[in-house]
């Protein structure tokens, strides 16, 4: 499997991202953002976490303008795969390859801890390996983690089965965390072939770390 990582200024999470991928036996690449193109015969681009920018407008806005973006939206029409992690889960609902938007969280500070998520749908190369109705705990690192979307959207949302994962307790309960909508913490396109999620699972592959939850989310996109 061959993985493009993209890489802006203030992204911070390209390495752990290349690390995670390589773990499970990709073979990575790290994409900057001001190439035209994209890798041959890729089976994956990540947008990865960070603050691309420095998150100036708002996350993602300046990111939508950089080169790579045309590439990659050739790249989803000819049905390829992408995976947005926290600031890449912002960018792709700014460039409008996923519906809604992130905004600031409702208590105003950024939020830093593990946090449990709740598997809502598996019918997907994401979540494949995991059952519905699966609790996970992922690191969450995020200042404009807020989902947002209208009543009309959301309910397209549901109807489609895109709605991924929820924020919940340990137990499996759905709990609130940054104000998201219905606690939306993931969502993909209608195709499913563009996820995006706030959570890191990147940074949950080792024991030694805390978790290991991230190994299954990430091992859906493997044959």
């Amino acid at each position: 499997m061959k993985v493009a990582v993209l890489q802006f200024p203030g992204t911070n999470c390209e390495y752990d991202t290349k690390y995670a991928f390589e773990k499970l036996g990709a073979e990575v690449c790290i994409v900057w953002h001001n190439e035209k193109t994209l890798p041959q015969d890729i089976d994956l681009v990540v947008f990865p976490g960070g603050f691309s920018y420095g998150d100036y407008l708002r996350s993602g806005a300046l990111a939508k303008n950089a080169n790579i973006i045309e590439a990659v939206k050739s790249y989803v029409n000819a049905g390829g795969k992408v995976l947005g992690i926290c600031n890449g889960f912002q960018i792709l609902t700014e460039i409008g390859l996923l519906p809604g938007a992130l905004k600031r969280n409702d208590n105003l500070h950024f939020i830093s801890k593990h946090h449990h998520l709740k598997v809502m749908s598996n019918d997907n190369d994401f979540l494949k390996k995991l059952e519905v109705g699966d609790v996970l705990n992922i690191p969450v690192a995020h200042h404009d983690g807020n989902f947002y979307i209208d009543q009309e959207g959301l309910e397209e949302l549901q109807k489609n089965n895109q709605v991924l994962l929820r924020y919940c307790d340990k137990n499996g309960s759905i709990q609130k965390l940054n104000g998201s909508v219905e606690q939306i913490a993931g969502i993909c396109n209608k195709q499913k072939t563009v996820f995006g999620l706030m959570p890191h699972p990147e940074r949950a592959m080792e024991t030694l770390l805390g978790c290991d939850d991230g190994v299954k989310m990430l091992q859906g996109f493997f044959d």
